[in-house]
């Protein structure tokens, strides 16, 4: 009986602290971004360091063509040149595959990388991927030209993401 009693303990301290170590910490403002190495709706393979230098709205969304995931890429279209003046650069990450992102982005022309995330890796990362594995948060991160998370938008607002960008990114290049 003792040993069994033993052997519990031993069990719950190893799912304790096995859990603990699989358990990502939240990102943090100041922190490096985790890396990426994705491919784009055509086929073309990104990586974090190819944004060095540069403002990054790096954001990820549910679904290609839905309502609210639509809206969301349409304002960062639609606020490119805005972003850009400022030094940014906008890149949106799905589960969904190149081919879908391609009928997406033709059929809105969204002029900004659409990545290829299937296996969630690296919306996982990002804390961006919903507890059931299928699909990706609506969260974006805007990295800083050095590579850090300067801003995070948690469930981010497929209305106001592309402003709220563009307002952060005024206030934290001091204009």
């Amino acid at each position: 009986m003792k040993i069994l009693s033993i052997l519990a303990t031993l069990m719950a301290i190893a799912l304790f602290f096995g859990s603990q170590s699989a358990r990502a910490e939240p990102l943090k403002v100041g922190q490096p971004a985790p890396d990426f190495n994705l491919p784009d709706q055509s086929g073309k393979t990104h990586k974090l360091a190819d944004y060095r230098g540069k403002w990054l709205a790096l954001y990820f969304y549910v679904k290609d063509d839905t309502p609210g995931c639509t809206e969301q890429a349409c304002k960062f279209r639609d606020d490119i040149h805005q972003l850009t003046d400022l030094g940014a650069q906008v890149v949106g990450v799905s589960v969904d595959d190149s081919a879908s992102h391609a009928n997406f982005a033709k059929k809105y022309n969204l002029p900004f990388p659409l990545l290829a995330d299937g296996k969630g890796e690296i919306a996982a990362r990002y804390d961006s991927l919903r507890g059931d594995g299928g699909m990706a948060k609506r969260n974006t991160f805007l990295i800083d030209p050095q590579g850090r998370i300067a801003k995070i938008y948690l469930s981010a607002s497929t209305s106001r993401n592309s402003a709220e960008v563009i307002e952060d990114l005024k206030k934290l290049k001091g204009l």
